[in-house]
């Protein structure tokens, strides 16, 4: 007998066994899927944060009566500030993931698997994942209804709980069903997530620029999104004397020739040409003495 027709007639000849798959890489609930879907909704959080965070920039300087253009700031200026905080929230954030991750195994572990298959049981209810996900993102408004008026506790969980059962719960149990959909729902969940931090992120800026406005000094939430808290004495540039008393006035930014100055003293928002001022001494984070605050002049004006 041939071997061809060896080879014909041995057509039970079935596959090898496929090894199993180790519960960590096949389980829904596994430490690596949680890390892929954590994963899967930064960039849409990123994304929502720093669509916001013009805005925020605009309000911070809006307090002191002027755009972010006619301080400077632009686009790209802003880009340039926050490398440096973008590069310390990849810093602090990849180790604060691992951290997070390590701890979730190692609870995972000594409860034998239970958080996991806690976990895979929640995703396969999809009615229970919808519900969650829709809470979190009526949560996300917290920051938007901050920002148009004060709302107690009571009232904002109400709205939130709300807004999330009337208007996300249904689309997000529809948009379930089929994997492009499930896709879909983290992403809508991450750009929410990073709209309503945003709302916060603005929040935190406004009231921010008022502390500065009213005790001349800036926390460092605004230099961590590029505002300059840098103090300088104005002199003309012809004789090069002292102007405004010798004062010190905080330089918001330049643009088109001009400088944009804050008088503390005074609470007033200024404009001075370049060419015809030259900024003497410069202070950046100048450290006031405990109770100060501004305004002192102005004070005096209306006594």
């Amino acid at each position: 007998m041939s071997m061809l027709q060896v080879a014909e007639d041995r057509t039970d000849i079935s596959p090898p066994p496929e090894k199993d798959a180790s519960p960590e890489e096949s389980g829904d609930g596994s430490v690596l899927r949680m890390l892929e879907r954590i994963s899967s909704v930064i960039v849409p959080i990123g994304v929502g944060l720093y669509a916001l965070l013009y805005l925020g920039v605009q309000e911070m300087y809006g307090v002191f009566g002027i755009n972010p253009e006619q301080a400077g700031i632009d686009q790209s200026v802003l880009l340039g500030r926050l490398m440096g905080t973008l590069v310390l929230i990849m810093l602090v954030g990849i180790p604060a993931l691992g951290l997070l991750t390590g701890l979730w195994w190692l609870a995972d572990k000594l409860a034998g698997g239970a958080l996991g298959r806690l976990v895979g049981t929640v995703r396969r209810r999809p009615w229970i994942s919808a519900v969650i996900a829709a809470l979190w993102c009526g949560a996300t408004y917290w920051g938007l209804f901050n920002i148009l008026g004060d709302l107690d506790l009571a009232v904002m969980v109400v709205i939130a709980v709300g807004l999330g059962v009337l208007t996300f719960l249904v689309p997000f149990r529809l948009m379930r069903r089929r994997p492009v959909g499930r896709a879909g729902m983290k992403v809508l969940v991450g750009a929410l997530t990073g709209i309503g931090l945003g709302c916060l992120l603005i929040l935190a800026m406004v009231r921010g620029a008022v502390e500065v406005q009213e005790t001349g000094q800036a926390n460092e939430l605004l230099g961590y999104v590029g505002f300059q808290d840098q103090w300088t004495i104005l002199k003309n540039a012809e004789d090069d004397k002292p102007l405004y008393d010798g004062r010190w006035m905080m330089l918001l930014g330049e643009s088109d020739g001009t400088y944009v100055f804050y008088d503390c003293d005074k609470y007033e928002t200024f404009r001075r040409p370049m060419e015809t001022t030259n900024l003497g001494s410069i202070q950046l984070d100048p450290e006031r003495e405990k109770g100060y605050t501004c305004g002192s002049l102005a004070k005096d004006t209306k006594n």
